[in-house]
């Protein structure tokens, strides 16, 4: 049995599940999130428990159990509590913006960055340099993060870049510091 797949998921009172087929909709106050479950493995409520189980010993439904337990895990703390990212942006000049559903980030080019917003994620823009995304989905928040990182990540130098807070850098020394 996999460690992972045989622990059982508590669910909160304030999140709904319910089951059609092989797709796992999941409701609470933070959102709606919804997911088929892979071949292999079922899923059942009781006693306020969500429990995977799967029907086979070989490799492949043992991988399923504990990817679709974890993913399940997900959900369920997304809906309740949801998940959030923070960046933060270093840099003479470079700046950011929400306007709509569109991210607008300035950072020292000649254009304007435009990056849209995902459904059910929320981005919020603090002092132009603090960004805070926000949401149920771990993934989507994770994957937007990361795409807004990839326009300007920190450059070893001078610093300067688009960086999860909390993250370190590790600086070179420039040519007339050797």
């Amino acid at each position: 049995m996999s460690k992972i797949g045989k622990a059982p998921i508590a669910v909160p009172d304030k999140v709904k599940i319910s089951f059609a087929g092989r797709r796992v909709s999941i409701e609470g106050t933070k959102g709606k999130l919804a997911m088929d479950l892979p071949e292999h493995t079922t899923a059942a409520l009781a006693e306020g428990k969500l429990i995977v189980t799967r029907d086979g010993d070989n490799a492949r439904s043992r991988a399923m159990h504990g990817l679709c337990r974890a993913l399940l895990n997900n959900m369920v703390r997304g809906v309740h509590t949801g998940f959030e990212k923070r960046l933060e942006i270093q840099g003479v000049g470079f700046k950011a913006a929400v306007q709509g559903k569109i991210v607008n980030m300035q950072l020292g080019q000649s254009h304007e960055i435009n990056h849209a917003i995902p459904e059910q994620v929320k981005v919020t823009v603090d002092q132009n340099t603090k960004i805070l995304i926000e949401g149920p989905d771990r993934q989507v928040v994770g994957q937007l993060a990361a795409e807004l990182r990839g326009y300007y990540p920190p450059e070893p130098y001078k610093g300067k870049g688009v960086r999860y807070v909390g993250e370190t850098v590790e600086r070179k020394k420039g040519k007339r510091e050797q």
